[in-house]
């Protein structure tokens, strides 16, 4: 059983990081802009941020593009220390398909999930590593449904592929998901209420 606390590990390296000649860079693959909200707020102070929004499972397209205005729109109002800057991945939703093919019926949470946070780690540790960032992260650990201990088993997996540091988190520890509501609704962010993709939409809502 692993009883890792990632979160007191990013601690322990914030605290080692050098500050002032050289701020280290951070790829921060992002779901949504609530989800990025107090990510950003706590680690623009110790990183220089490229938020680099790739979630080809989201459904439907229009959800998409909405989420990615909110992000662009928020990145834009919040004050930080050290500049955020944004870049957007390929938004092409059959990548999604294919990697959840033969997974469709299994819930929320499981499987499927883990083959998306891949699909999604791999493209932000390909990102990191050709922008030259020094580390790479995401923010999905910020959701208390989202699985913490496997996020951070897959980014540190492709951080020994592709020789680019996977940052180590937990996001919603110490009241993280409660910081990022407070920050939605003090920035009117738009908050969707399902994960992203169309299994995840037919869950929360079996009427559409």
């Amino acid at each position: 059983m692993n009883h890792r606390n990632y979160q007191k590990e990013l601690e322990q390296l914030i605290v080692q990081l050098p500050q002032k000649e050289q701020v280290p860079t951070l790829l921060l693959h992002s779901c949504c802009a609530p989800c990025s909200s107090y990510v950003l707020e706590y680690l623009s102070a110790y990183f220089r941020i490229t938020v680099f929004y790739y979630n080809p499972n989201i459904y439907p397209e229009s959800e998409y593009y909405t989420r990615v205005k909110e992000q662009r729109r928020f990145i834009a109002a919040l004050p930080a220390r050290y500049p955020v800057d944004f870049t957007e991945g390929a938004y092409i939703p059959e990548d999604f398909y294919h990697c959840a093919k033969g997974m469709e019926h299994l819930p929320e949470g499981g499987r499927r999930c883990f083959a998306c946070y891949r699909l999604r780690l791999e493209a932000a540790a390909k990102t990191a590593k050709e922008k030259g960032c020094s580390y790479f992260a995401s923010t999905l650990s910020i959701s208390p449904l989202k699985n913490a201990q496997k996020l951070n088993e897959i980014g540190e997996q492709l951080a020994r592929e592709y020789q680019v540091l996977w940052l180590p988190n937990d996001f919603k520890k110490k009241n993280g998901y409660k910081r990022s509501t407070e920050l939605s609704r003090e920035y009117g962010m738009y908050r969707q209420d399902y994960c992203g993709c169309v299994y995840s939409l037919r869950e929360r809502h079996p009427e559409l």
